[in-house]
């Protein structure tokens, strides 16, 4: 059994890795374990690169430091390794043995050096089309994110897809209070919450749909990891 499921997100400023991790980790609070998510980043500006770390586990964890060693690497955009916009070279550095890279990318980017590395360690590389069920179910790319996180819930088998709606709902949910206002404004506050209810909706299905597929593809090819 392991001590702490470690994951580390490598992705372009603007495309809610942040986000991502912090999901995460409430998601995993819900699920009665402990952990922690923190950024790491240089320029805070859309497509720099970006990274975000998750820890979780059976005790309090204290440690916000760069994570060195992840049991878990999520690859937000093709360009972390095409460009190598990544403070890790090469991006999978570190993993551990047994370890799961998701890539968001419908074709093979890894070089044939990459995969004999990978698989000299007995890494797993799921190929996920999160951007493809962003655009198709989340309208929006912007719903990339929900997509990678439903992957990665899907193949480490530790978090389940009620914790993460909670935890969708605790992070974007908050309703709206009208004190004392019109009839006008009440009517605007409605509309408002309507839509990001729609968008809460849309989300949660884009993370039902990548959480399905990948428990798919996991049994499929007897992919086990150890729960937290």
């Amino acid at each position: 059994m392991k001590d702490r499921l470690n994951i580390r997100i490598s992705g372009l400023g603007g495309q809610g890795a942040v986000t991502a991790a912090h999901l995460l980790a409430m998601a995993a609070n819900r699920e009665g374990l402990y952990s922690i998510s923190n950024p790491f980043f240089g320029a805070e500006k859309r497509m720099a690169p970006a990274e975000s770390y998750v820890r979780i586990g059976p005790e309090r964890i204290y440690d916000r430091g760069e994570l060195v060693y992840p049991d878990v690497i999520m690859i937000f955009h093709p360009q972390v390794i095409t460009m190598q916009k990544s403070y890790t070279a090469p991006f999978y550095d570190g993993v551990k043995r047994d370890g799961v890279i998701i890539i968001n990318t419908t074709v093979d980017l890894l070089t044939e050096e990459d995969h004999q590395r990978l698989e000299a360690n007995n890494n797993t590389v799921y190929h996920c089309d999160a951007t493809g069920m962003a655009l198709e179910i989340g309208g929006t790319e912007l719903s990339t994110n929900m997509a990678m996180i439903g992957a990665c819930a899907g193949l480490t088998n530790v978090l389940g897809l009620e914790s993460m709606e909670a935890a969708l709902q605790e992070r974007f949910g908050k309703k709206y209070v009208a004190s004392g206002g019109t009839a006008s404004l009440d009517e605007a506050i409605k509309k408002k919450y309507a839509k990001k209810e729609m968008l809460l909706k849309a989300n949660m299905e884009t993370i039902v749909e990548s959480y399905g597929r990948a428990r798919k593809w996991a049994e499929e090819n007897n992919l086990v990891m150890a729960a937290v």
